[in-house]
């Protein structure tokens, strides 16, 4: 979504179109220098921050705080695979839980049957 090569050149060609040659050299200096004003400010800006915040200030995350990463389609896209994540992890839980249940049942069965072979093996030891 940025400007790649062809729009930057598609935008200099529409440019030298509604200006004419002769005034493009004057307005792309013009830009030039609104461009380092805005930096120029934004870095004023940063050191004023820097300034009254103190130590604390490169202790910020900068990049959890920047608004790009509130982009609606990825939160959306984010909560529906924690929503399936947890839906799978829910269902792995009660597959341990089921599996846990056949094996106390199989043991319990197991038991059951040497219980009952042992208490045979002693009728028939007794008679």
């Amino acid at each position: 979504m940025g400007l790649t090569f062809d729009k930057i050149l598609v935008i200099m060609v529409i440019a030298v179109i509604i200006l004419g040659p002769e005034r493009l050299p004057l307005y792309a200096k013009k830009l030039g220098e609104f461009v380092r004003s805005i930096k120029h400010m934004a870095d004023g800006a940063k050191d004023r921050l820097r300034d009254e915040m103190g130590p604390d200030f490169d202790d910020v995350d900068w990049k959890q705080l920047d608004p790009r990463q509130y982009d609606p389609r990825r939160i959306i896209r984010d909560a529906l695979l924690e929503d399936e994540r947890e839906a799978e992890a829910e269902a792995r839980k009660v597959r341990v839980e089921e599996a846990a249940e056949r094996r106390k049942e199989r043991m319990a069965e197991a038991e059951a049957r040497a219980n009952g072979t042992a208490k045979l093996n002693f009728d028939e030891e007794a008679t």
